[in-house]
């Protein structure tokens, strides 16, 4: 009976350090407290400048593309109006070239606001 309350105080002994450590290892998304004595790396404040300019950018970027899909969407109304004009101008018998290359167009501007829906 004494060497099982030996062997479990000296397993407990063993044991708890462990557990009352904090270990960065377990949780990497985890940042380490700064003592308020201690001056921030300089390098963390580039760093936090970059990923701001980075952030910045990205959204930048977001607005330019937002804009053009906007400006494509309009054109894509019109030229499909237009089309429209020059369906209904021609009859049975006759179909236009204008009619043709009027859709190889809406054609060709539909894939690329499709492809840069897609790149988001």
């Amino acid at each position: 009976m004494r060497f099982k309350s030996f062997a479990l105080a000296v397993l407990l002994l063993l044991i708890t350090p462990g557990l009352s450590l904090p270990s960065f290892s377990q949780n990497p998304t985890e940042i380490p407290r700064l003592n308020p004595n201690q001056e921030p790396n300089p390098n963390d404040r580039e760093d936090e400048a970059r990923t701001r300019i980075e952030r910045e950018m990205a959204r930048k970027a977001n607005r330019e593309r937002q804009a053009q899909l906007h400006r494509d969407a309009d054109n894509l109304l019109k030229l499909a109006t237009e089309l429209k004009q020059y369906v209904d101008k021609s009859n049975e018998n006759t179909l236009s070239l204008d009619v043709v290359r009027k859709a190889e167009e809406i054609e060709k501007l539909a894939r690329t606001v499709k492809e840069k829906m897609k790149a988001n």
